[in-house]
């Protein structure tokens, strides 16, 4: 294990966090991944645990670290790995991304969700190129995208009022906040049931996996705040429904602990919209604004990623036996969130169009 004190200077922490925006945009996981161990091990000066925060192994963070103090900030890039030429140019593979993020319907398919076959014989009409199906897989990972539950949305959805948002009300909060030096915290709630939770996981053919549950309908409930601009988690669990009172009084703590202005972002909830809720706002509206998200867009609400991030790696296919087994497990990944604001900055991002108009 490495056994040194690694620190940075202020002009290197702004080339990287430069590095790991462009990183983040153009999907380059590997060099994500490369920054943000750096930060990590300058934060903790230990190896081990930036391994445990980042879940990567020791010698993935010693190899990136090392990287690093040989080539410093110039040398955080990942070469082009040499090999056989690809049969689609650049400028084919950027047109196949726009084709595939358009959606099936848009090519002249029938449903809504992409299949492999589907995209082998859209490369083989638009660009004359056949590739095998089984390697359709691999070169969609290449260009970003990835395998993915779908899901539903409301054709309630009001197009018109999240253009609105994202154009006009989201810029207009972004610089308000700038400008006052305000905390601008998106808000939302979670739910981890103690029965347990499933996903896919690897099995032999044939042999369904099974977890053990214990059956007991009951559930750690979490209210959470993140801020925008700096990563910094709020956040409180309780037991039992979440309702306008238990929302006011956490509310109420995280003014107790902040000396900012706060602005508020969330969903329409009924205990966020109650009227003991917006009473509770109106009284304190020297300090607190609070603004509500167009409904049903929970895509513009980026801690809705750190909670489906922390139920993948805590609950998911884990057995709780005691409500308290949960609990701890729930609060031990809550409290190493709380500790690594980049980590939430990296993972919670808003979409890009709202980043872009920020």
């Amino acid at each position: 294990m490495l056994n040194f004190r690694l620190t940075i200077t202020t002009a290197q922490r702004q080339a990287l966090d430069r590095k790991l925006a462009a990183a983040q945009r153009l999907a380059d996981l590997r060099l994500v991944k490369l920054i943000l161990t750096v930060f990590a091990v300058v934060h903790y000066q230990d190896t081990e645990q930036a391994a445990v925060v980042l879940q990567l192994s020791v010698a993935q963070v010693e190899g990136y670290v090392l990287k690093f103090l040989c080539y410093g900030v110039t040398g955080v890039a990942f070469k082009r790995p040499a090999g056989r030429r690809p049969k689609l140019t650049s400028t084919q593979k950027q047109e196949l991304s726009r084709l595939i993020a358009a959606g099936p319907s848009a090519c002249g398919f029938a449903g809504a969700c992409w299949r492999s076959p589907m995209v082998q014989q859209l490369i083989k009409e638009r660009f004359g190129v056949t590739y095998s199906v089984f390697y359709i897989a691999e070169l969609l990972k290449h260009l970003g995208f990835s395998y993915q539950k779908a899901a539903f949305v409301s054709d309630h959805l009001d197009e018109v009022a999240r253009q609105q948002w994202r154009t006009r009300v989201w810029p207009e909060m972004v610089r308000q906040a700038r400008e006052k030096k305000a905390l601008l915290l998106f808000g939302d709630e979670a739910s981890f049931p103690q029965w347990g939770t499933l996903s896919y996981t690897w099995a032999r053919r044939g042999q369904q996996p099974v977890v053990k549950t214990s059956g007991k309908r009951k559930g750690w409930k979490v209210f959470g705040l993140i801020d925008y601009f700096t990563g910094r988690f709020f956040y409180q669990g309780l037991e039992g429904r979440f309702t306008s009172a238990s929302y006011t009084a956490f509310l109420a703590r995280v003014l107790a602990q902040t000396t900012q202005p706060v602005m508020l972002i969330q969903d329409g909830a009924r205990y966020h919209t109650s009227a003991a809720t917006k009473q509770f706002c109106a009284q304190h509206t020297a300090r607190l604004t609070v603004y509500q998200l167009p409904s049903y867009s929970p895509d513009y609400n980026p801690i809705e990623k750190l909670w489906k991030k922390i139920k993948q790696a805590e609950t998911h296919l884990h057995y709780f036996a005691t409500f308290d087994a949960l609990t701890d497990k729930v609060e031990q990944a809550l409290l190493k969130f709380a500790h690594a604001p980049r980590e939430i900055l990296a993972l919670c991002s808003l979409p890009e169009e709202l980043a872009l108009a920020a």
